[in-house]
């Protein structure tokens, strides 16, 4: 076998594999950043307790498993009325704050509208025409129009999200009549992953109704 061949298929199998391990380890430097500087804060707060805190902040893996940790505890705080009230005291003070109050909310919102159990967004596939009138594309749709928006545009449009490849974390927001759309039957999953592959992992087509 020739030499280019090798060496492809042995990438073929090291690149999945080494993209997977750098997020991975993306994730964890992040989880261990936030975790050290709130050992920080508490050092500067509580001088005495810093000889424990550092044997803390260097033990490996344990700021995962805080952040992890809290992230939980404070789900299982909110998910109650109690909880709910002081989220909103939290949100009314942010609200107060220039600057600050801009940014949390436009990242409330779309976070709330991303990971919420009734939202629409990124619950279907679609292709679009896009860049061009006869070139097409995946897309995610996002929901709908709304406000001074939704009343300028005539007739039933939605909002699409098409990701760029091989990197779907950047892409284009575009406002397109329903009618353009052609709704897929394949997931999410299948289609981010058809994305990602640029069209080499294609979803296999649906089985055919009995």
């Amino acid at each position: 076998m020739p030499l280019k061949k090798l060496f492809i298929a042995g990438l073929l199998v090291w690149l999945p594999l080494t993209i997977t391990v750098w997020v991975l380890w993306q994730l964890l430097s992040v989880f261990d950043g936030i975790f050290r500087a709130v050992i920080g804060a508490i050092n500067a707060l509580a001088p005495s307790l810093q000889p424990a805190l550092d044997r803390l902040a260097h033990t490996p893996g344990l700021g995962v498993v805080v952040v992890l940790g809290a992230i939980l505890l404070t789900g299982l705080l909110v998910a109650n009325i109690v909880g709910q009230w002081w989220l909103r005291q939290w949100d009314s003070l942010i609200a107060r704050i220039p600057i600050v109050k801009s940014i949390y909310s436009s990242v409330k919102q779309v976070s709330d509208t991303l990971f919420a159990s009734n939202g629409n967004a990124f619950r279907q596939a679609v292709m679009v025409q896009y860049p061009r009138a006869g070139s097409w594309t995946i897309g995610f749709v996002t929901g709908a129009p709304g406000g001074e928006v939704a009343r300028r545009l005539p007739g039933d449009h939605i909002s699409v999200y098409v990701p760029t490849t091989p990197n779907p974390t950047s892409g284009f927001f575009l406002m397109i009549p329903r009618s353009e759309a052609i709704e897929l039957a394949m997931s999410v999953d299948e289609a981010l992953k058809y994305v990602i592959s640029m069209g080499v992992v294609a979803p296999a087509p649906p089985a055919a109704p009995r």
